[in-house]
């Protein structure tokens, strides 16, 4: 297993620690897990524009190179 450290301001750490102890989190546990759904949601995201990108090329009329030629009166 391996460790992490971060720097947070005083103020940043009472807030933290507040909330830890208010929720009966471990703060450890806590942290670890605000993390990994922050990366879930970003990939989530991605995901969704991946798909979206996949609807519109459905939507996109494809020429082929004898039509671009006609419509070039070549």
């Amino acid at each position: 297993m391996s460790t992490i450290s971060l720097r947070v301001s005083d103020e940043e750490n009472k807030l933290i620690q507040t909330y830890v102890s208010a929720n009966n989190l471990n703060l450890s546990s806590f942290i670890r897990d605000v993390i990994l759904e922050k990366i879930e949601d970003d990939m989530n995201l991605d995901e969704d524009r991946i798909l979206h990108a996949r609807e519109l090329m459905k939507k996109e009329k494809i020429y082929d190179h004898e039509d671009v030629w006609k419509e070039l009166g070549v």
